[in-house]
């Protein structure tokens, strides 16, 4: 079956390696996780991937109860995206499937400095490419790097690839009567202020004209059937 989308950036949180582990990874959830991106590369689709590092260290919350400067706990966060964004690309090559770690921070001993026509080069190569340490400012989201990253490198849609199927009126699991969305503009998740990626990184995909889907990254198969065209998800679009 053909591919919709060519070059695709697939957004995954921190915790969507963690699995059952009170925090860090989880060897048999990264494992599937790997699988599911190799079943996406091996169709013909270019993949890259943002990862964030709330498995590790949360930012957010460690700054506010330690007292931790803001710019520095976002440093921290950024360093446990590179942990994370190795143990992926481990996990990848055990699989057979070549990739390329990409660092927004400066780290040449486990990673390649981000250069944007490089990035590129080796999606055409048929390269797996990991984007890590977010925009290598503070101050911005993982979220938000994915979509810089996707404007950047002209991926054709973001994959926020969650615990949830879709994105819902209200919290389901707090609100029975919570209606998921099918399709949603991108000023409606803004009016809204619906929880799928902070206000940056929608408007940036907005300006850009990128497409995000939210899906269930724990249902097998459902990356590979968004890229093949099938209706998963929240579709986000213009």
């Amino acid at each position: 079956m053909p591919v919709k989308y060519n070059r695709i950036v697939i957004k995954m949180s921190g915790e969507a390696l963690q699995g059952e582990e009170p925090s860090g990874i989880s060897l048999d959830t990264l494992s599937y996780v790997c699988s599911e991106i190799k079943s996406v590369w091996e169709i013909g689709c270019q993949v890259a991937v943002v990862v964030g590092g709330g498995n590790i260290f949360r930012g957010g919350e460690k700054f506010a109860v330690f007292g931790l400067d803001r710019a520095v706990a976002d440093y921290m966060g950024m360093l446990a995206t590179v942990i994370n964004g190795l143990a992926i690309q481990n996990a990848l090559e055990k699989l057979g499937v070549p990739t390329r770690v990409m660092s927004a921070l400066e780290i040449k001993q486990v990673a390649e400095p981000y250069i944007r026509r490089r990035a590129i080069r080796h999606l055409e190569k048929g390269r797996i490419v990991i984007f890590v340490a977010g925009t290598g400012n503070p101050y911005f989201t993982t979220d938000t790097a994915a979509s810089l990253r996707a404007a950047e490198i002209h991926a054709e849609l973001v994959v926020k690839a969650t615990k949830v199927d879709g994105v819902y009126s209200a919290d389901p699991r707090k609100d029975p009567t919570a209606v998921r969305y099918k399709k949603l503009s991108y000023l409606d998740v803004i009016k809204q202020r619906l929880q799928v990626m902070d206000i940056t990184a929608i408007t940036m995909c907005m300006e850009n004209h990128i497409p995000i889907v939210v899906l269930d990254l724990h249902k097998r198969g459902n990356i590979k059937r968004v890229v093949q065209g099938e209706e998963v998800g929240t579709f986000i679009h213009e």
